[in-house]
């Protein structure tokens, strides 16, 4: 009612207004509330109609129960009940009672059917069971717990105080844009806001300490505010005066906080202190003011860290150091400021490489000191590519940088292992890792960039090495790094192979330098490593395990690259208006490439065989597909098999899979895999249809040799080359039933071949029959066209020959493989019956086009009269054929479909021969269409039926 009312207001409101936008809103409204009004008067009216008729109905029940009762009462003896009143005077006495137990009025417009009153509940009686409400699922936990986060004492502080540092930042600005009061006024004012909330944070320290703790924070953070503005951003503070104050603060804040032992104070009072330049801004004609201010923070951080080991904090000023840093570099940064960002680039670096190592001083752990490894990692991440950028325009800078770096690191390692104590092994492997790595750095920044990848493969293999004979996991993890960054390397950098040097070149000794690491990674991963035990270790090692498959298909992938940079070597050229030449030429280039991958997959699968190696034997797989591939290449590029010299890596390109396939097939079960051992079938199924590729392009071959590509002998090459494999499949498929000796590749085998193989050759020979025998026109020069004896009708009649041959072979198979059923009904006759007919037509269809004369296409052979006149002759040779044939072997369907076929004649005749045939070509075909049909009668009367033969 409600939604009615809003619709029907506001359709009049909306007339009233002339249908402008607002009668129809205000008409809306003024109906919500009608109907709101409206729905809560019907409401209260239901409810209290409802209550009358059921104290109504109710009493008139109960009144009869309690008068029944009675009247059974007053037929007990007089003595019981000496006096009695007359039913007039008891009746409303029972509506009364009635009345009194009736229910109240419901409350809703939906009530239950009154019922009969039931016996009154004992006292004693337990109260029915209320639902009680479901406890609160993890969800309803989870947001229960965030609500209380949120809405927490703690919180609300750190939330005021956060808006309150940003409200005073706000109005420091507003204060001078606007000019209100004088600049000492206004900052003078700020700071003795954070001075009046340092001083009662530090009053309350005690009653409260976590209150006290944030407002000193916030104090501490707001007296950065106005000494850096002082100084900055106005310039009423001498430089002097403000690093002076800077100092103080920042000694204040280390003292407050360790005085009091709280991280919090801390990270509050530093937070603050990095955010006054970010909310400040400003312009300044040099960085030296924000880079003074910066190193300030830091330092207080470094003497904090050498008494607590406060990771939060020492975060909270790398990153923050380093965003506001990159932030202005990314804005204002000149050459003229160099030697300024240097040193302060490298006091942050030494800053931040110091805290580290006081935080693994004062942090130990199970296993040795804790490492942060953000900060000794990131330091060096992050510093160094602040430090190339400072130096790229300065030659073999970065590389010296790079080295620098890497002798830091490595000194500190040495000191490190100087000391006594065993649990710094930990935090000296860490360093001399980093130092080692940015040393070998030096490498690709000082030379050529292409080797860098080779330089860092064979490094992290060899700290992959040591970290397998330590049993310590972070060298392990580094080596895999880095070889994955080398990889990474040579692809970017991967250029064309331009050398007169064979082999020794670098387009083939690079990627086999990054082969060969990752294949000793991949072989170490063989079994699992030991480690260390440590929390990380034990996280690291599942990790390791699964690491040692795709570590080894990027080997020989990189393998693989380097034999096809060989092969498509070029020589450098002679003079500068030359390009360079290729060594083989292009066709011949992808032969060799497809030649020496398939020997890097037979070496690989031998290298699987001889050290039960099963990922080794992976890549092997896919030699079938690249030959395949090749094949199809060459093919549409107008390349042959057969042609000299493409057939010697042809030959020996097979030979190797074939070698492939019988390896395979001699592996044991386990060293093959529960995946690829199911992919044999199918590996000898692809090397049929490869040998049918190969056949075919070899008759092309013979094609182009006697120049016949514009005749019907090129249509019909590929469904003779699919036919004849066919055919020896099935002649395969029938050896076992002969009781022939099977030996490799067929032995075990004859379901793969037999089926696997030669189902799809079944169905291609089909399509291409089809296809052939519809779309042939059957040129057959140099030769006459024959019927029947030319190659179209030719390799049409092989191809049915071949099906039916495949087909009573594949139905027969003991035992039958997998889909075979279908064979065994109507389906496979029916479509070589159509097959048949099609070809039939066909040839009548060709030797009218070559001797009589009739255009090959559609329109010209469906309007010519001799052709319709012949098709209706043949179809009625063909349906008396039937005929016969099922009289002779009692075949009743098969005469009902010549019967078919015959009255598809006959409408043919009356439909179109009668129309379009004229002269003698209507005559005979209606008089040969008659007579034959009369010895169809005569001779061929329709075979009983089964029942009916046996008597």
């Amino acid at each position: 009612m409600k939604l009615w009312g809003a619709v029907i207001g506001g359709l009049f409101g909306w007339a009233l207004a002339e249908f402008e936008v607002y009668g129809l809103v205000l008409g809306g409204m003024f109906g919500l509330v009608a109907g709101f009004w409206a729905d809560s008067a019907v409401r209260r009216l239901a409810r209290e109609t409802l209550a009358q008729m059921l104290d109504r109905e109710l009493g008139d029940v109960v009144a009869s129960r309690v008068a029944a009762e009675l009247a059974a009462r007053d037929t007990a003896p007089a003595a019981r009940e000496p006096a009695k009143e007359p039913p007039s005077a008891s009746v409303p006495r029972v509506r009364a009672a009635a009345r009194m137990v009736a229910p109240p009025p419901a409350t809703s417009a939906a009530l239950p059917e009154p019922a009969l009153p039931t016996a009154r509940p004992e006292p004693n009686e337990p109260p029915a069971r209320s639902n009680a409400p479901a406890e609160p699922d993890l969800l309803e936990r989870g947001l229960a717990a965030a609500r209380d986060w949120l809405f927490g004492g703690n919180t609300i502080v750190r939330v005021g105080l956060v808006i309150l540092f940003v409200g005073l930042s706000f109005l420091a600005r507003y204060a001078a844009n606007a000019g209100l009061f004088p600049i000492e006024l206004r900052l003078a004012a700020v700071g003795a806001v954070g001075a009046a909330l340092l001083g009662v944070g530090f009053n309350r320290r005690i009653q409260r300490p976590e209150f006290g703790l944030a407002l000193q924070g916030a104090g501490v953070g707001v007296l950065y505010l106005t000494v850096f503005a002082a100084a900055k951003m106005f310039e009423v503070m001498p430089p002097g005066a403000a690093f002076a104050l800077m100092i103080v603060i920042a000694a204040l804040g280390c003292a407050l906080a360790l005085l009091q032992d709280s991280k919090l104070m801390a990270l509050a009072s530093f937070a603050g202190g990095f955010a006054v330049p970010v909310l400040l801004g400003g312009e300044s004609p040099t960085p030296l003011p924000l880079f003074t201010y910066g190193t300030i923070l830091n330092l207080a951080i470094l003497f904090i860290a050498r008494w607590k080991s406060w990771r939060e904090l020492n975060l909270l000023g790398f990153f923050a150091t380093f965003i506001i840093g990159g932030a202005w570099a990314a804005a204002r940064y000149g050459p003229e400021q160099f030697w300024l960002c240097q040193v302060f680039l490298a006091l942050t670096v030494a800053i931040y490489l110091l805290t580290a190592l006081l935080y693994a001083h004062n942090t130990p752990g199970r296993f040795g000191l804790v490492a942060d490894s953000t900060l000794l990692f990131g330091t060096a991440i992050v510093g160094f590519g602040f430090q190339t950028q400072l130096v790229e325009q300065i030659p073999y800078a970065q590389a010296w940088a790079a080295l620098a770096f890497g002798a830091v690191y490595v000194g500190l390692a040495a000191w490190v292992w100087r000391t006594p104590r065993p649990e710094t092994r930990l935090l000296g492997e860490c360093l001399i890792a980093i130092g080692v790595g940015f040393v070998t750095l030096a490498i690709p920044l000082a030379l050529d960039v292409r080797w860098a990848g080779a330089a860092w493969a064979l490094e992290g293999a060899g700290a992959f090495w040591v970290g397998m004979r330590q049993a310590r996991w972070m060298p392990r993890a580094f080596g895999i790094g880095l070889v994955g960054v080398a990889a990474m390397i040579m692809l970017v950098t991967i250029e064309p192979n331009v050398s007169a040097l064979p082999v020794l070149n670098t387009g083939f000794v690079g990627p086999l330098l990054i082969a060969l690491p990752l294949l000793a990674v991949a072989w170490w991963l063989r079994r699992p490593l030991a480690h260390s035990g440590s929390h990380w270790a034990q996280a690291y090692a599942p990790v390791e395990t699964r690491l040692e498959q795709p570590l080894y298909l990027a080997g020989f992938a990189f393998a693989c690259i380097a034999l096809v940079r060989e092969v498509t070597r070029q020589l450098p050229a002679v003079t500068t208006e030359l390009g360079p030449v290729p060594v083989f030429p292009g066709m011949m280039q992808q032969l060799l490439v497809a030649l020496v991958v398939t020997a890097a997959m037979w070496l690989s699968l031998k290298a699987a065989r001889r050290f039960d190696w099963a990922v080794a034997g992976w890549p092997a797989l896919f030699s079938l597909p690249l030959l395949g591939v090749t094949l199809l290449v060459q093919a549409a590029a107008g390349q042959f098999v057969l042609i000299w010299p493409d057939v010697l890596p042809w030959a020996a390109a097979l030979a190797l899979h074939l070698d492939i396939v019988r390896t395979r097939d001699a592996l044991p079960l386990r060293k093959q895999g529960e995946v690829h051992r199911y992919a044999q079938d199918w590996i000898h199924a692809g090397t049929v249809w490869l040998l049918t590729g190969v056949v075919a392009n070899s008759l092309y071959l013979g094609v182009d040799r006697a120049d016949l590509w514009n005749t019907s002998w090129a249509g019909v090459a590929f469904l003779v080359a699919a036919t004849l494999v066919l055919l020896l499949l099935t002649r395969i498929g029938n050896a076992p039933r002969a009781g022939k000796v099977q030996h490799w590749p067929l032995a075990g085998r004859t379901i793969a071949y037999a089926w696997t193989a030669a189902v799809p050759l079944a169905l291609l020979v089909f399509g291409g029959a089809l296809v052939t025998a519809i779309a042939a026109e059957g040129i057959t020069a140099p030769l006459p066209y024959v019927p029947l004896l030319n190659p179209v009708d030719l390799s049409v009649l092989l191809a049915l020959t071949a099906l039916a041959l495949w087909h009573r072979m594949a139905s027969t198979m003991v035992p039958a493989p997998d889909g075979a059923d279908m064979l065994r009904g109507p389906l496979a006759p029916a479509l070589a019956a159509t097959l048949g007919f099609v070809a039939i037509n066909a040839v009548w269809l060709r030797t009218a086009h070559h001797w009589l004369g009739v255009n090959w296409n559609p329109d010209d052979l469906a309007a010519s009269s001799v052709v319709q006149a012949g098709i209706s002759i043949l179809w009625t040779l063909l349906a008396m054929a039937l005929m016969v044939l099922a009289q002779r072997r009692a075949l009743r369907p098969l005469w009902l479909v010549g019967a078919a076929l015959l009255g598809l004649v006959v409408a043919k005749l009356l439909l179109v021969d009668m129309s379009s045939a004229e002269g003698w070509q209507r005559i005979v075909t209606f008089i040969a269409v008659g007579i034959l049909m009369l010895v169809i009668g005569y001779f061929v009367p329709l075979p009983p039926r089964k029942e009916e033969a046996k008597p």
